[in-house]
């Protein structure tokens, strides 16, 4: 829903058919209602904008790691705006998912929760055959590169040997017509020249993104190998509602709400390129709709921005002066072990599609933290105090009926 003072925007994006009418009503009703705190129900606002002809050869799509961040605004958005698939979410509900994600998708007849681990085969196979899977989107994975260097080998296993085991059950079950696979654009390692495109060599720097690289790897193996129709997704940092507090711009809000300074990994400078919720949801749905088989494809943001940028926004969307207040409000810590500066990658190949990024960083910022303001404490009531105090400042990775600029 609509917070207090915020602008709703309906996408500049024309999708080739019109939404159906009852997502239509939803639009004028967001316009017109303000947000009411504490209700699950105002997430179903949390989707995108697009809506494709559906495919013939799709009727029952599995999500994985669908009630995490970035799967739950795509689960949410292809069960409320595709009534014709039946969406099963899977996910194990790690410390970062959130039945509050998609509880809102309760009464919704097309959507189904499944909880369970991709390195369970036996619980993988057994959701491919009873649902029917005749799609996959992929996003299940650890994704926070602070946590990556403590425990690498918790990478591996659920990013690699996860993503392997899904592949095994998917080559087993046989009548997948697409995979969609969830990758990140930190494969390229650290971009600071020039935009790179889908062709680039990959070049991870931390664990997570070796972690990633090499699910990838499998994924074109399979298709390769097996023939398992698949398409790659390398998305830019993606913010908004529904985020876990461990990345910068959440923890940030609960370091500013417990009156606590807002800490900052060496000179603050590394940047990032941010991507709304929404705005994400609608080029997974494109590459979904219009991709290539065989083919990768960048979504990519026109808004890079520092970490040190990130903090001073955040400081001025709580009433502070970064100048006056600048020295008692920000703490520089060390440094991680490697800290990419950039990751610059060129989404034309998307845009050919028709996706367009359509939430400037200013609005989606000022929305994400009117959403956490009056959300935060119900998404995450048990969430321990130790994340305020975490270290890491990059952004969110892998990783939801119209989009409200709220992402």
């Amino acid at each position: 829903m609509q917070a207090k003072g915020l602008s709703l925007k309906v996408a500049q994006l024309t999708p080739p058919e019109s939404p159906p009418p009852e997502t239509v009503e939803l639009v004028k009703q967001a316009i017109a209602t303000s947000f009411e705190p504490s209700t699950h129900e105002e997430s179903q606002r949390l989707v995108g904008t697009t809506r494709f002809a559906p495919r013939r050869d799709i009727n029952n799509i599995l999500i994985t790691g669908g009630a995490g961040f970035i799967g739950s605004w795509v689960t949410r958005h292809m069960t409320v705006q595709y009534p014709e698939y039946n969406i099963i979410c899977f996910d194990r509900l790690d410390y970062v998912s959130s039945m509050a994600n998609i509880d809102c998708l309760e009464s919704f007849p097309n959507f189904h929760f499944v909880k369970g681990n991709l390195t369970d085969r036996e619980i993988v196979a057994e959701t491919l055959s009873k649902y029917n899977i005749d799609c996959v989107m992929h996003f299940a994975a650890n994704s926070h590169v602070q946590n990556s260097f403590l425990d690498p080998t918790s990478f591996t296993v659920n990013n690699v040997v996860g993503t392997q085991t899904l592949l095994d059950c998917v080559r087993e079950h046989g009548r997948v017509a697409r995979f969609v696979h969830v990758s990140t654009d930190e494969v390229y390692g650290e971009t600071t020249d020039d935009f790179v495109d889908e062709t680039t060599q990959f070049l991870p720097t931390n664990p997570y993104s070796a972690s990633k690289a090499a699910a990838e790897m499998y994924v074109h193996a399979y298709a390769k190998s097996f023939g398992i129709p698949m398409v790659i997704v390398r998305s830019n940092n993606v913010y908004g509602p529904c985020q876990y507090p461990e990345k910068i711009i959440p923890r940030f809000f609960k370091l500013l709400s417990k009156n606590q300074p807002l800490t900052l990994q060496g000179n603050g400078l590394h940047k990032r390129r941010y991507l709304y919720g929404a705005d994400a949801a609608d080029g997974f749905d494109t590459i979904l709709h219009k991709g290539v088989d065989g083919e990768a494809y960048n979504i990519g943001s026109a808004f890079g921005v520092t970490n040190l940028e990130v903090a001073i926004r955040m400081l001025e969307l709580f009433g502070f002066d970064p100048r006056s207040d600048f020295k008692e409000r920000l703490v520089w810590i060390p440094d991680r072990p490697h800290n990419d500066l950039d990751y610059r990658v060129d989404g034309s190949k998307l845009e050919s599609l028709g996706w367009r990024q359509n939430t400037h960083f200013e609005d989606g910022l000022r929305a994400t933290v009117e959403w956490y303001r009056k959300n935060i404490d119900v998404w995450w009531a048990d969430e321990p105090n130790k994340t305020v105090s975490a270290s890491s400042t990059n952004a969110a990775h892998i990783a939801a009926p119209i989009v409200c600029d709220t992402h």
